[in-house]
């Protein structure tokens, strides 16, 4: 059923092309003399969209359809020929397809074939010579088709060497940011090590040393002192890699993540399978970093986090009902945003003053 929905659906695309390639034709001529005007460039770029759009191709990746060039016209002057021969495929198939029923409707009546060849080895000829008539038709149809998308990426796709010296330039961009956001997170690990774990230990030092001189008593606020040092050790270990995330998985990470957090953290994780491992950490670091962006700075009293699949890929939504006002240039969602960018996704952040804020990561699993 879903091979003859597409086969009717070419039948009527290249059918289309003839009919627009006349129509073209007649456009072409009438505007000869006038082809570096702004308004038959206009005409030609718009009609060049209607063929894309015939195409099922994005307009918005044609790049000659929005400068003012005469590549517009080039290409409708370049596939008026290949529309004209889709008209001739579609006729010869029209021809043969009502010729096929008109000989089996005579045949019914036993009109033309009195004293000629039997009828099984005549019958037999006309289906095996049919057959092969119409396989060859199709065939035409699906290479008319074929070709004319590839004309039209070709006349008015982005040049291909620019679009690799764009994408070498992403790269080179990327792979600066990934050594800054490394570099970014190297310094914050050491300022939580010196400020927060280094201080206490310090201080647990001291505690237990004054213990020793008879003074029992300290010995339950060196107990205490320890404890919040463990904790703040290992939630500096998180930062730098979550080790629960390869034993458990995403979902559980991210469940961990609502646990410590101050804000009541509401988290909905619905993936068909695993990602792969540098999308799954990916994805943890965002929500990470949100949720603590949020708590600190928001003065949020919920966060969602929503993760799921969409055409092989992973999008990855926080959002938060504190008071707004988020930077992307800040320190933490610049980080963020490279390590999306460095895997070819996309990051967006939203958040007008007065809230609410959203942050949106997209991940391709490919």
């Amino acid at each position: 059923m879903r091979l003859a929905v597409e086969g009717l659906r070419l039948l009527g695309a290249v059918t289309l092309g003839a009919l627009t390639a006349l129509c073209e034709l007649v456009f072409l001529l009438v505007t000869l003399p006038f082809q570096a005007n702004p308004n038959v460039v206009a005409s030609a770029r718009r009609l060049a969209r209607l063929e894309a759009r015939r195409l099922r191709l994005d307009a918005a990746g044609l790049t000659a359809l929005t400068g003012g060039d005469l590549r517009a016209s080039l290409y409708l002057a370049a596939r008026v020929p290949l529309g004209l021969l889709g008209g001739m495929v579609i006729t010869l198939l029209a021809y043969g397809a009502g010729a096929a029923v008109l000989i089996v409707v005579l045949w019914g009546q036993g009109l033309p074939f009195d004293g000629m060849l039997p009828s099984l080895p005549l019958a037999a000829y006309a289906f095996v010579a049919g057959c092969v008539l119409l396989f060859l038709d199709l065939s035409g149809v699906v290479g008319v088709h074929a070709l004319e998308r590839m004309l039209i990426v070709r006349m008015l796709g982005p040049d291909r060497t620019r679009a690799l010296e764009r994408r070498i330039a992403e790269l080179a961009e990327s792979r600066a940011g990934i050594v800054a956001a490394v570099d970014s997170e190297r310094r914050r690990i050491e300022r939580d090590l010196h400020d927060g774990l280094q201080q206490r230990l310090v201080a647990l030092s001291m505690l237990i040393g004054r213990s020793k001189r008879n003074r029992p008593e300290l010995l339950e606020q060196a107990h205490q002192e320890a404890q919040e040092a463990l904790a703040e050790l290992r939630e500096v270990a998180w930062r730098v890699y979550p080790s629960g995330l390869d034993s458990l998985g995403l979902d559980e990470a991210l469940a961990g993540v609502a646990e410590r957090s101050d804000v009541p953290v509401k988290v909905t994780c619905q993936l068909r399978r695993r990602p792969p491992m540098a999308v799954e950490t990916a994805a943890y670091f965002v929500v990470s970093e949100a949720v603590t962006n949020a708590a600190k700075h928001a003065a949020a009293s919920l966060i969602t986090v929503e993760v799921h699949e969409e055409d092989d890929q992973v999008v990855v939504r926080v959002r938060d009902d504190g008071c707004g006002g988020a930077r992307a240039a800040g320190g933490g969602l610049s980080g963020l945003a490279r390590r999306v960018a460095a895997l070819d996704g996309t990051f967006e952040l939203t958040s007008p003053p007065g809230g609410p804020t959203s942050i949106t990561a997209v991940l391709p699993c490919g």
